[in-house]
């Protein structure tokens, strides 16, 4: 393991000249998605275009740990302390339905309240939130806007594919490698193709309070640059009630067994960094490449505490569904890096779709206590 760690500058990125354009595009997409939801989700209401469905609103709180190494405590990262917090567990489909249709893919949002300094959502600036938007897979499915573009409007007619069996299959990873058949044999999604060929053929489902949650994609980290992550703590996975999940039983099996577990006990999860040591077995702008822990482990920064509760009733959807997360409401030490998470700066065109919708506040809230007495 090497412990030169790699120093961020602004030169690491590579962004496509026309992102903007692209990305004008991908945000039409996306409001287009968010506006026709309340019919095609049939729910009357707007629903996320990614992350659909909820399976429940934690209230949290996030220690920052003391004697942390000075290479990790940075930013956020530098001060031991203790900050209110939301988790918002879902499934990372772009749509409704049961948990066996939308398969294992969860999603982990946080939301920490109480942080100094100027935040990078535009909108936003004065906003104490912190967000970090996670999922249980530490790749992504693209590495370009221009990728990005066509993967999303597959993605989001997956299950048109996949009712059609083998065949079905076939046609859906044939459009991902030609980019429905409009890229160039040079510019074909190899990697792109390799990375939701090893998502489609995860199936083992696991209790939430038992999965790993990563940022896929590379954030500043000070003077460095890093991964996030949040994996079980040992100790606390060791109570589980429920480990291997059957998502036959029944429409929805992640929300009840998430509610039983936290009826029950409290639950923490460990809060590690991994920095980057070497710019081409870690790329920062490839984000279907998973950075080797052989290379540069995950280090815990943080511990995420998870009290005993009761998140039972529809009032707990609600109030989730009132809240947005965005990997770009941080501070500018915590930067996300490359050209797919400036992609992902859309989150706040599609939340304010939503919300409008929905007749949500725009505002971010003040506590966790505020949405969570």
């Amino acid at each position: 393991m090497s412990s030169e760690f790699v120093r961020y500058t602004p030169e690491i990125e590579t962004i496509d000249p026309h992102l903007d354009e692209l990305l004008a595009q991908i945000i039409d997409f996306w409001e287009k998605k968010g506006r026709a939801s309340p019919s095609t989700e049939g729910t009357g209401r707007a629903v996320r275009g990614a992350h659909a469905k909820s399976f429940g609103l934690v209230k949290a709180e996030v220690e920052i740990l003391a004697d942390v190494p000075a290479a990790y405590a940075q930013g956020i990262y530098a001060k031991p302390g203790r900050h209110g917090a939301l988790i918002r567990f879902s499934s990372t489909s772009t749509h409704l339905g049961t948990d066996a249709q939308l398969g294992p893919g969860l999603g982990f949002a946080i939301k920490i309240f109480d942080i100094d300094g100027p935040k990078l959502v535009e909108d936003e600036p004065d906003s104490t939130t912190f967000d970090l938007v996670l999922k249980n897979n530490p790749i992504f499915i693209s590495n370009t806007a221009k990728h990005y573009l066509f993967i999303e409007d597959i993605a989001n007619n997956a299950q048109d594919y996949l009712t059609r069996g083998k065949a079905g299959l076939h046609e859906l990873l044939a459009e991902v490698l030609t980019g429905k058949g409009q890229l160039e044999q040079q510019e074909w999604a190899w990697d792109e193709l390799f990375a939701i060929v090893r998502l489609v053929t995860q199936t083992h489902v696991r209790n939430p309070l038992l999965t790993t949650f990563w940022s896929m994609g590379a954030v500043r980290h000070g003077d460095y640059i890093a991964k996030i992550r949040v994996a079980p703590a040992a100790e606390s996975a060791t109570h589980v009630i429920h480990r291997d999940l059957d998502l036959t039983i029944g429409p929805d099996v992640f929300y009840p067994t998430l509610a039983d577990e936290l009826q029950a006990r409290p639950f923490d999860f460990d809060l590690q960094v991994q920095l980057c040591t070497d710019l081409t077995a870690m790329p920062v702008n490839v984000l279907t490449v998973e950075w080797p822990e052989k290379l540069s482990p995950f280090v815990t920064v943080g511990r995420v505490h998870l009290p005993r509760q009761d998140i039972s009733g529809p009032e707990n959807f609600e109030k989730g569904d009132a809240l947005a997360f965005n990997q770009w409401r941080v501070t500018s030490a915590h930067r996300p890096l490359g050209e797919i998470m400036n992609v992902r700066r859309i989150y706040t065109a599609s939340a304010k779709v939503r919300r409008t919708l929905n007749h949500q506040p725009q505002a971010e809230p003040t506590s966790a206590d505020s949405v969570l007495p």
